[in-house]
């Protein structure tokens, strides 16, 4: 369901108020985080490094701008951008045409400042299909319809916004950095997902995948996440379990767990 059209009453008002709040504390966190992960180093086997928030910048804002204006009673967190999604669009699992079409976001998108000749950002001009992105907002779209009902309720998250690749253009994931650069970059990453959810106020985050169930299950540990944890499969091509039919397990999966 689309928010009402502002009209000026003291409900609307108050509405719009706290929708600029959300947003505004959504893209304070982004630009803290951004600041944090951008003065850290990494080693080889990482010769390049991406930041989407700062090359990919426009199409972020407006994704958090739009859809990232009010709390949420359910939060999705994915690991990092993936090659023909967040890295070319800025948007998490920002496979082209669900961001283009479903969404309703199309900017210009620039260039990281060292790039890897074998890993170019088109943008939206890349041709190529982020077969995990194409996945999970395919459902959202199959389940919802559109794009703002969605996220009326529901938002999703990347745990850390960068892209690591090796020279010949290997991708490298934040879990096989090396220790002590792993240990600041997740220090960081910590620090605004608790931020990102204080702000969202979700009932559930949900890990897509081991890994990001890993970091909010480490954080709730900590006693830093007020928030009911749960699971989906995480929707890659490299996984069978999701090549056998990623739609069907994920919402016997949120259905399960009374997520959905």
């Amino acid at each position: 369901m689309k928010t009402p059209a502002f009209d000026g009453s003291p409900a609307r008002v108050y509405l719009k108020r706290t929708q600029m709040a959300v947003f505004k504390q959504l893209l304070t966190a982004s630009g803290e985080l951004t600041k944090a992960v951008d003065a850290l180093s990494f080693s080889p086997p990482v010769t390049h490094v991406y930041n989407p928030l700062v090359y990919a910048k426009k199409s972020h804002e407006l994704f958090l701008k739009r859809f990232g204006n009010s709390t949420k009673r359910t939060v999705f967190l994915g690991m990092n951008p993936g090659p023909y999604g967040m890295t070319q669009t800025g948007v998490p699992f920002g496979e082209i045409s669900s961001v283009r079409d479903w969404m309703k976001i199309e900017t210009t998108v620039g260039h990281p400042p060292h790039e890897n000749p074998k890993r170019p950002v088109e943008g939206f001009a890349c041709t190529r299909s982020e077969v995990s992105g194409r996945r999970l907002w395919g459902l959202m779209a199959e389940r919802f319809g559109e794009a703002e009902n969605f996220f009326q309720d529901h938002f999703v998250l990347n745990y850390c916004p960068l892209v690591f690749m090796e020279e010949g253009g290997k991708n490298v994931t934040p879990d096989k950095l090396k220790a002590a650069e792993k240990e600041k970059l997740f220090s960081a990453c910590d620090l605004h997902l608790r931020k990102a959810l204080d702000i969202l106020q979700p009932e559930w985050a949900v890990g897509i995948g081991g890994f990001a169930e890993q970091c909010l299950t480490r954080l709730h540990k900590e006693n830093a996440l007020a928030v009911k944890i749960g699971k989906v499969l995480h929707p890659s091509p490299a996984s069978p379990a999701a090549n056998r039919g990623w739609s069907e397990a994920a919402v016997r999966q949120l259905t399960e767990q009374e997520i959905w």
